[in-house]
Formats: C-alpha cells, structure tokens, sequence
C-alpha cells in the first residue's frame, strides 16, 4: 500500500522546455499527456493540484530584450506562450477525464478565465487541477515568480519545482562533475550561494510565506507522485 500524501495543496511549476521532449520547438504530446497522468494520480491520492507551466518552449522574452528590443514587449509576448502551454495542457488533463480549469493573469475572456484567487480557491476545494498562465500579468517578472505568488495566494503547502535535474546542487552538474547535490538546504543559503534554482525574487517569496520549495526532475516517469509520497529522489527547500 502506497504511503499517504505528504501534502493536502501542492503548486507544480514545469518549465516550458520541458515539454520539448526530444523536439526543438514547441509541445511534445507524449510529455504533456505523462506528465498529465502523473497530475491527475496525485488528484486521485487526494492531493489539490495547481499548476504553473513556463513559455520558453515556444518564446522567451528575454531573446528579445538581449537583442537591444523592448523588454516589456518580450515580455508580454512570454506570457501569451505560457497561456498556449495552459491550453495544451488543460486539453491533456481533460482527455483523461480529470477537471481543469485555466485562470489568467492577463484578461482573455473568449479562452480562459481571468485570475481570481475566490474563484480559483473554490475550483481546487471542488478537486479541479487548476492551471495558472499570463505569469504574474506583469513584465519583469518571470514565471518562477508566479508560481511563488500564486502558491501563497492559495495557501499551498508546497511548491515543486520539475526540472531537467534530481535536485539542487552546487554547481551545475551537467558542467562540473564535482558539483554536490543538497538533500536539504534554506531558502537563505539559496539566496546566499546563488544557486540558479528559482530566481531570487521567487526563493524570497517562498521563504516570507514560509512554503517548501522542493526540487526534482520532471524527466523522470512517475517522479511528482513519489516525490509527493515521501518517496522518490528531491531536494527540500525549507527554513525549518
């Protein structure tokens, strides 16, 4: 018998180029539909689900400002990416007969919803996964800060973080072989070291509102579901 879930409401941040899978642009429907699966197991187990899915798989605004363009332009066209990410995956999880609903950050009323942390709160009490796109509305800020954001709104016990690694380390490891991988660290020895975990404002925003941020690799098959069990291979952000 699998061990309960460790946490009643969890913020799942998934990078947009995780689902490349082997492709160079754009979304691989295999990754979408697995990492759905996964998402609607951990529903199933009885744990409330949001997620917060990144754009750099179709744009990143960044490319844009480090060409000498508008910034907030770049911007903006990152977060239209992040809600064509929400649609893909809103569509997966519904495929499979799990209840989604996709909030915005940026006003699209013929796609999807506007943000609203009231209509939001109910949607997950109801057992509906509910995916949060457009980042914060704002530009300047990426979506890792969103995720920190929308899980304190929502009072989430947890924020995990998938990735392309098993966790944190010191040093990236795909570089540097003696880099060290951190069972558990703080969020201010994070901050500290510099790790390229979370950007800072999302790290200091998870440690102000007192929530874990746990780190694993998205690549791994089933990996979210161990990790929420208290199995699996992850790194624990927390103060305490």
């Amino acid at each position: 018998m699998a061990a309960p879930a460790r946490f009643r409401r969890v913020l799942l941040k998934v990078s947009g180029e995780a689902l490349l899978g082997s492709q160079p642009f754009g979304i691989d429907e295999k990754v979408v539909d697995r990492i759905a699966g996964e998402v609607g197991q951990a529903v199933e187990s009885g744990v409330e689900v949001a997620l917060v899915v990144g754009g750099g798989n179709i744009f990143r605004g960044m490319t844009i400002a480090k060409a000498g363009g508008n910034r907030v332009a770049g911007d903006h066209m990152g977060m239209l990416a992040t809600v064509m990410n929400a649609i893909g995956m809103h569509e997966a999880l519904e495929r499979r007969g799990i209840s989604s609903r996709i909030f915005s950050a940026v006003p699209m009323p013929t796609i999807c919803e506007t943000f609203s942390q009231q209509r939001a709160e109910r949607a997950l009490k109801r057992g509906r996964v509910v995916l949060f796109a457009g980042g914060t509305g704002n530009p300047f800020f990426t979506t890792d800060s969103g995720a920190a954001l929308r899980a304190a709104e929502m009072g989430c016990d947890a924020l995990f973080k998938g990735t392309n690694v098993d966790g944190v380390y010191s040093a990236d490891p795909k570089k540097d072989p003696n880099a060290v991988r951190f069972d558990r660290i703080t969020h201010a020895e994070v901050l500290a070291r510099g790790l390229q975990v979370m950007d800072a404002a999302a790290v200091a925003l998870a440690r102000d509102n007192h929530i874990p941020l746990i780190v694993f690799s998205i690549q791994a098959p089933n990996a979210f579901v161990e990790v929420l069990h208290g199995q699996g291979r992850a790194t624990i952000i927390a103060d305490q």
